[in-house]
């Protein structure tokens, strides 16, 4: 059995010259490597954050560009709007003024008519017709025409065997317009075909049409 001697104790491996504390670095040598993988996961988790970041900017950027696009088209129906109250305001404005200005229009063409536009009331009146032509005025009803009740308004009616439908004789007040809207109708005196001229044509076609049935059933006409 052995004895130990007493006041003997036991000394740790460390080399000759070293400290104990020089030992304590070694120790911790393991847990250095686990440290150093640690970067790596902080980079992913860095990376997930920034690409969510820029899906919300991208985002937000769509939304920003729906609402701009849609406040343009706004601006633009806006626009054409205002553009086509303008025209319209303009229109019934220069509507409004020719019309005041037509009674003495047709007092220049009758006194055209009856040979006392001369001289200066001559040169006056051509001045206006051209102002009001250049306002958009046009004048229009002609005698021979066909009537149409959208812009004719007949005054007077009577029959006629030299028509064949109801037809403007005569221009009492001629009509204007601006552009496509009638702004007053041509006044006009109307004929309509004799009543029993169409019926006097109808049994004249009709004997016509008979007598060439009977001609073919007959063979054609005698000959002589």
């Amino acid at each position: 059995m052995t004895e130990e001697t007493p006041g003997f104790e036991e000394k740790s491996d460390v080399p000759s010259g070293a400290t104990p504390d020089d030992a304590e670095p070694q120790a911790a040598s393991p847990s250095s490597s686990g440290e150093g993988a640690a970067p790596a996961g902080d980079a992913s988790a860095q990376i997930a954050g920034l690409t969510a970041q820029l899906d919300q900017v991208r985002k937000a950027l769509e939304e920003r560009t729906a609402d701009l696009q849609r406040l343009q088209a706004e601006f633009q129906n806006y626009r054409r709007r205002v553009e086509r109250d303008r025209i319209a305001v303009k229109e019934i404005a220069v509507a409004s003024l020719l019309t005041e200005l037509m009674p003495t229009l047709d007092d220049i063409g009758r006194a055209r008519e009856h040979g006392e536009l001369v001289g200066g009331f001559k040169s006056v009146a051509e001045s206006l017709e051209t102002a009001a032509a250049k306002m958009g005025l046009q004048q229009f009803g002609k005698e021979g025409e066909p009537f149409d009740p959208t812009i004719h308004e007949a005054l007077m009616h009577s029959y006629a065997p030299d028509v064949t439908e109801t037809t403007c004789v005569a221009i009492l007040q001629p009509g204007y317009r601006i552009g496509e809207r009638t702004i007053r109708p041509a006044r006009v005196a109307v004929a309509e075909p004799q009543p029993g001229a169409a019926q006097t044509g109808k049994a004249e076609s009709s004997d016509a049409a008979e007598t060439a049935d009977d001609d073919k059933e007959s063979g054609g006409p005698d000959e002589g």
